[in-house]
């Protein structure tokens, strides 16, 4: 009998095994597609930047990656031999050898570089010596006019409700110049997408192509939708008005569109300068959800688009809406990986439908990290997610209300004091999406997790896009 069992129990063993090192494998597999991608982009930006041009992107939501590959498209037309890639795969090695690049970048935050030019930074940056008057000597580590091959030009995206407008542009340009590089025009920046400095963009471009053909710019156009449903979620509460929105196509079928997606509203009163919000629905959900916090000035004014949105606009009104890919919040590669989501206020948007598209997909290795004021009057979704973690969709669920206790407490102190497991989640392949407020929770969240993992991890898991962001 012993004889007869022990091939058994060898073969469960072997089995098992075989089994788990499949599930290793299938949570090693998007780092390594991440990593082969780095690699080609980086062969391919070495041989352009022999030959031809470099067009590199920094993007938070999209906007610069669009433009890098209208950019492109516009050379290539021309004739002219071009590798787009973002900025996180351009290597210091490479720069030096390019001749040409063109870099559009947005600005994220108070002047800060966007995640993703955060390797860029990190480790081409502060690698490079600036040029001096006294040049080092070959055999040294530094160089000096490390970048004097280059000729460059610099398309910088940003805000001017904030303080530091195209910081981010402005530093590359900087960093550019003090290393001998020649800029080939003056440095363009862009207000929330002005067509005017875009335009001036595209000339620059033509002059430096040697054509005046170039490739359709123009955004798809804004369709007309309706409101079908809209409904205050915190009545009573300390914080701004927040509402619930449902909106449908006036004409045609519902549009498809990816959890983490944005979508652009131009309210009437300034159609030239959408607005974009995070969709918290899926397209199976029948319509497309919005979370907007209605905005006040000082002077008791409301905001263009969240006044409108929240106030003004009537059912069956006409809203100008268009759906915007936000391939940088998007789940891609991670849609089979464990989930730790982590926001604030309307941050939920986001992370609910991710939640949905999960729940919709049988993937249930989920954690949520959200916070708020009060529970009494700040419990968005609340039945939505209890439901969820009664089926078993959030294993995991961590409301966080600030104002319920005399100290105040936030989503970042329980991402501290949750650190092993939050260690856990992260070498069992988990990926993590941030989604919420800028100032106070976006830098706090990450601090706590750069206390819980390591800057190297945290890089790693940047560098792979399983670390993503979308706070404003």
């Amino acid at each position: 009998m012993i004889w007869t069992l022990e091939p058994v129990r060898w073969l469960m063993v072997a089995t098992l095994g075989l089994l788990y090192a499949l599930l290793c494998w299938r949570a090693y597999l998007p780092g390594r597609r991440k990593r082969q991608q780095a690699r080609l982009a980086r062969a391919a930006a070495q041989a352009a930047g022999a030959s031809g041009w470099i067009v590199a992107h920094a993007s938070q939501t999209g906007n610069a990656e669009l433009l890098a590959q209208q950019t492109a498209a516009t050379l290539q037309l021309a004739g002219i031999a071009t590798q787009v890639l973002e900025l996180a795969e351009l290597d210091a090695a490479t720069l030096q050898q390019a001749e040409r690049a063109l870099f559009i970048v947005s600005t994220y935050g108070e002047g800060d570089a966007p995640d993703a030019a955060a390797g860029f930074v990190a480790r081409v940056m502060s690698a490079l010596p600036a040029a001096t008057a006294d040049p080092a000597p070959a055999s040294s580590a530094g160089v000096a006019a490390a970048l004097e091959r280059l000729h460059y030009a610099v398309l910088a995206l940003g805000d001017t409700s904030y303080r530091q407008y195209c910081g981010f542009g402005r530093a590359i340009d900087v960093w550019l110049q003090q290393r001998a590089a020649q800029p080939l025009f003056a440095r363009i920046e862009v207000d929330r997408m002005a067509p005017a400095a875009l335009a001036a963009w595209r000339q620059q471009l033509s002059h430096l192509a040697g054509t005046s053909d170039a490739p359709d710019w123009s955004a798809p156009a804004f369709e007309a939708w309706q409101l079908a449903r809209r409904v205050c979620v915190n009545p009573g509460s300390a914080g701004a008005p927040l509402y619930h929105l449902e909106l449908v196509p006036q004409q045609g079928a519902l549009p498809l569109w990816e959890s983490g997606d944005l979508v652009q509203i131009a309210a009437p009163a300034a159609p030239e300068q959408p607005r974009e919000y995070s969709i918290a629905s899926i397209p199976a959900d029948g319509s497309l959800h919005l979370l907007v916090r209605l905005h006040s000035h000082a002077d008791g004014s409301h905001g263009v688009a969240s006044g409108w949105l929240t106030q003004q606009a009537q059912a069956g009104q006409a809203i100008a809406l268009r759906v915007r890919a936000h391939r940088r919040f998007r789940l891609e590669d991670n849609h089979a990986l464990p989930l730790i989501l982590i926001g604030n206020g309307s941050g939920i948007a986001g992370l609910r439908a991710h939640l949905k598209a999960r729940a919709l997909a049988g993937q249930t290795r989920n954690w949520l990290l959200f916070g708020e004021r009060n529970a009494a009057f700040d419990g968005q979704y609340g039945a939505e997610l209890a439901h969820w973690q009664a089926q078993g969709v959030l294993q995991q669920l961590d409301l966080v209300y600030s104002r319920d206790q005399a100290e105040r407490r936030y989503v970042q102190h329980v991402l501290a004091e949750q650190a092993q497991r939050l260690r856990d989640w992260v070498h069992d392949g988990a990926a993590i999406y941030v989604c919420g407020s800028l100032e106070g929770m976006a830098a706090g969240v990450h601090a706590a997790l750069l206390a819980a993992l390591g800057a190297e991890i945290l890089e790693q898991l940047q560098a792979a896009g399983r670390y993503r962001r979308d706070v404003y």
